[in-house]
């Protein structure tokens, strides 16, 4: 079953209605340099309405199998929210959608019937053709779901059906369209840089030997994302941002040691996290670090590298605050090899 077909009839029913193939997001191509893409929202694909909501900025773009930040905590970024339609749209995709299930040869008898008492539902009965006399004066909301979490139970919670708003008039349920809820969808849209740390000694370390560790500061930068909805009757937006504060190591064994102890290397005034090894620290301890005391044999450590991430938004209206810190990561294999003694 496709995830943005999940607002055309509550329960059971909705499995017939799963008929064609679609994406709950229509995503743009990247553009621009240093990661700024734009990721557009669209209207409709055939029968499957997409998402209105486009993002622009540092996005994933396409966010199937990439990594994600994770949320600190045990919050996560909407998955299934409600946005506006207009009645022309929303006449038009009910009424291709029915024109498809019942001409689609094979289709069950229970899906045609449910189909047809959705259609008539809006057509003929407690609405009157889609409202289309009143399309200037409001929009109808139906819930989208994110198609990377549209299994998820939180997916299925946007599960009233399509409902007429006016003009103007605030949308009486969780996760309607707001600056937050945009700002919220912003969060799981941010691209951030890979966490690969540079090491002194590199490539190959000693046991024993202090291991310096640092970020480059011209990559370690802020870099936000803006969700923005524009539609007739509705035009808001909202930016979120991220801002590095940290960078946490965690080595790959327990045997070794972490500089500072905590293993929590604080972001540097300039932006940089740690401080590059140069000639005549070989007597310092690094102020970001670690120290591996056994080899790692044939293998390698798999050293843990994840900077922790401040995020707060700004929107329209000049709503803003903040979000929950994200973590974002990835691990990098360390060779640790005995010191070798030179017997004469």
């Amino acid at each position: 079953m496709k995830p943005q077909r999940q607002w055309l009839i509550a329960g059971a029913t909705v499995a017939t209605l799963a008929l064609t193939p679609g994406s709950a997001f229509a995503w743009g191509t990247p553009g621009g340099s240093n990661g700024e893409k734009t990721v557009t929202g669209g209207g409709q694909q055939g029968t499957s309405i997409v998402s209105k909501v486009s993002y622009t900025g540092s996005t994933r773009g396409n966010t199937r199998g990439t990594k994600q930040v994770q949320p600190v905590g045990d919050w996560t970024p909407p998955a299934c929210w409600y946005e506006p339609r207009s009645a022309d749209d929303f006449a038009k995709y009910v009424e291709d959608m029915y024109t498809e299930t019942v001409n689609t040869p094979g289709q069950h008898s229970y899906a045609k019937a449910s189909v047809g008492m959705f259609r008539d539902e809006y057509k003929d009965g407690t609405y009157k053709n889609y409202n289309l006399d009143q399309k200037d004066k409001g929009n109808w909301w139906v819930s989208v779901r994110d198609e990377d979490r549209w299994m998820e139970p939180e997916a299925q919670l946007c599960d009233k059906q399509p409902f007429w708003v006016e003009n103007g008039a605030s949308p009486q349920v969780p996760n309607a369209v707001t600056p937050q809820v945009l700002a919220e969808l912003a969060y799981n849209r941010i691209q951030l840089p890979t966490t690969k740390v540079t090491l002194a000694p590199a490539g190959t370390t000693k046991v024993n030997l202090p291991t310096w560790a640092w970020l480059d500061k011209a990559r370690f930068k802020e870099v936000s994302v803006t969700a923005s909805l524009a539609v007739p009757g509705l035009n808001i937006q909202a930016t979120t941002t991220a801002k590095p504060v940290s960078l946490k190591l965690e080595p790959g064994t327990p045997d070794a040691e972490t500089y500072p102890g905590s293993g929590e290397c604080t972001i540097n005034a300039d932006g940089s996290i740690g401080a590059p090894y140069a000639a005549g620290k070989a007597d310092q301890t690094p102020p970001c670090g670690l120290k591996y005391l056994r080899s790692s044999g044939e293998g390698t450590f798999k050293l843990q590298a994840t900077v922790t991430w401040e995020i707060s938004w700004t929107g329209s209206g000049g709503a803003g605050g903040r979000l929950p810190d994200g973590t974002f990561g990835n691990d990098q294999d360390v060779k640790v090899q005995e010191i070798q003694a030179v017997n004469r």
